[in-house]
């Protein structure tokens, strides 16, 4: 008996997934059905293991795409880098989303802020990935906006666009309806202080890359 799911191949055509019995994608398809982005890659995990274990060649059908992101929507750039280096040279070459995924890994893994938006806008991404790589940009700017209002207490519109991935217009937007200021005639914001809780830990190297980006743009 063989169980089929469809993912998309480097073509853009349907391919299914024709493997053994063990290999049922039945827990991640119900995942990025109902928009549990959080289990996608503990369960992609787990079954490559199984798999590993039970000696079935998984290779050529493996949703790497969705693993890579499901690792990066995580926040765990390490497991994704980690997998990157396991996928053959063969499927890099011949399934470009394969490659695109690990460029958002890329971006995060070298700090590289606005670089992330850039590398989740320059792919059209699959029916099967659009969902997760979108959940994760929503995610992402909440992020970064946190590490803003962490670090600074005022900021040029332009440089808080380039860290939210928005036009100058839309920033301005955001962070007002978050309590910020904006002077429009210097274009520069008013940070609302956030108050720290107990789960809300300041990643000091991440506030110093932070620091030096920031500097970078303004000189």
């Amino acid at each position: 008996m063989y169980r089929t799911w469809p993912i998309l191949a480097a073509s853009g055509a349907r391919a299914s997934l024709r493997l053994e019995s063990e290999m049922d994608f039945g827990q991640l398809k119900e995942a990025l059905e109902s928009q549990s982005y959080g289990k996608v890659a503990d369960i992609c995990d787990n079954l490559m293991l199984q798999v590993a274990a039970d000696g079935v060649a998984f290779q050529d059908e493996w949703p790497y795409s969705i693993h890579l992101l499901g690792h990066i929507y995580a926040d765990d750039i390490n497991s994704a880098r980690f997998l990157w280096k396991t996928i053959p040279a063969a499927i890099k070459e011949s399934q470009p989303e394969v490659v695109a995924a690990w460029r958002i890994g890329q971006r995060l893994w070298t700090q590289d802020y606005a670089g992330v938006y850039e590398a989740i806008r320059g792919f059209d991404w699959s029916p099967e990935t659009c969902g997760l790589v979108a959940s994760f940009a929503e995610v992402y700017i909440k992020k970064m906006f946190q590490l803003l209002s962490s670090a600074y207490s005022t900021i040029g519109l332009l440089d808080a666009a380039r860290f939210l991935g928005m036009s100058e217009e839309d920033t301005a937007n955001y962070v007002v309806q978050q309590g910020w200021l904006v002077d429009a005639s210097s274009k520069m914001l008013m940070v609302k202080q956030q108050a720290v809780t107990v789960d809300q830990k300041l990643d000091a190297s991440k506030l110093q890359r932070l620091t030096e980006f920031v500097f970078h743009l303004e000189h």
